[in-house]
């Protein structure tokens, strides 16, 4: 009797301790993380790669084990909109995305107010500091989406075949190649120039048809699309500063330990620190490549950003405060947070 209780014993402690050790490692499972995004897979070209692979590496090498970051770039999960929808939904769980947040949060045009960022060092201090944290706060209030941190796309600057642009008057009566978003369209015109959408895969041609005199975007966009080839004119005015936007499903965020979050906020931090560098390496090689093409590259002075900024930037504020659903108070806090940083700068 005594043989057959210590049996029963030993069975039930065998199948707790197995039920116990089951429960581990099931609490132990590794956590996939799908990353989208857009751009091309090549990390040597694509500041998007650059950045997801560098968060990636950090995740990976300091989780453990327990999380693995999986990376689906050039569209794999749809376009940034599809996929934007689908971390929102929970479906994917993090991506990078730029331009289509406004239609999630139109608060996020803020940062294309024209010349708000007189350099990236502002910018930088600004996107990382507290109206960068409100920002963020808005829109995980808004969407359930956590904004991990605030990347690059660059400062976009006009590039055209006519003329040399020193100051608005010389966009005047240029068809300039626009994203076809009605910021965009009223920046042109407040300068009399004419905006025209076109696609971007079909920029190249309409440029070189005559279809649009001009464009603006980043060196990187410039560089990579081509258009030295059918643009003589470089204008370094910097009239939008780009944001990149790194998001993550807010649900799945909370759903990870401590220690896992701070893994994923700290990797976030040091993949904006790997994509700002990255965009800055490309406007140096990019604007020798612009050079040994035979374009000239003209700088702006103050005196004419000076004039770029009074033509082009109370148009554009008074439209996002009566045409969308942004607190003007926000508008007035990113203009504040530039001159504080400014005046720390100084």
């Amino acid at each position: 009797m005594r043989k057959l209780v210590h049996v029963v014993l030993m069975t039930a402690l065998v199948v707790t301790l197995l039920a116990a050790g089951s429960f581990g490692m099931a609490a132990e499972k590794k956590i996939i993380i799908k990353l989208a995004h857009a751009d091309s897979i090549d990390p040597k070209v694509s500041r998007k790669q650059a950045m997801c692979e560098a968060f990636a590496n950090v995740v990976n090498s300091k989780s453990n084990g327990t999380m693995e970051v999986q990376i689906f770039g050039a569209g794999t999960l749809g376009g940034e909109r599809e996929y934007v929808e689908a971390i929102k939904s929970g479906i994917v769980q993090t991506g990078i995305a730029s331009g289509v947040i406004a239609n999630f949060y139109p608060s996020a045009m803020i940062t294309d107010i024209p010349y708000l960022f007189p350099s990236k060092q502002i910018a930088y201090a600004v996107l990382d500091g507290s109206f960068g944290k409100k920002l963020g706060a808005g829109f995980n209030k808004a969407t359930g989406i956590r904004c991990l941190a605030l990347g690059e796309v660059g400062f976009r600057h006009f590039t055209n075949s006519k003329r040399t642009i020193h100051s608005p008057k010389d966009i005047q009566g240029l068809k300039i190649r626009v994203m076809e978003t009605p910021l965009y369209m009223t920046l042109i015109k407040s300068m009399g120039g004419g905006p025209t959408p076109v696609a971007w895969p079909e920029t190249y041609s309409a440029l070189q048809t005559g279809v649009v005199d001009g464009q603006e975007n980043p060196i990187g966009s410039i560089v990579s699309g081509k258009l030295f080839e059918v643009q003589k004119f470089t204008t370094l005015d910097g009239h939008v500063y780009g944001v990149d936007w790194f998001v993550m499903n807010d649900k799945f965020f909370q759903s990870l330990t401590g220690s896992q979050r701070k893994i994923i906020l700290e990797a976030a931090k040091i993949s904006v620190d790997t994509e700002r560098s990255f965009v800055n390496k490309m406007d140096i090689e990019g604007l020798k490549i612009l050079t040994d093409n035979k374009v000239e590259v003209y700088t702006p002075t103050a005196a004419e950003l000076g004039e770029f900024r009074k033509v082009t930037q109370q148009p554009i504020i008074d439209y996002l405060k009566t045409n969308t659903k942004i607190d003007s108070k926000m508008i007035d806090e990113a203009i504040n947070a530039v001159k504080d940083a400014e005046a720390k700068g100084k």
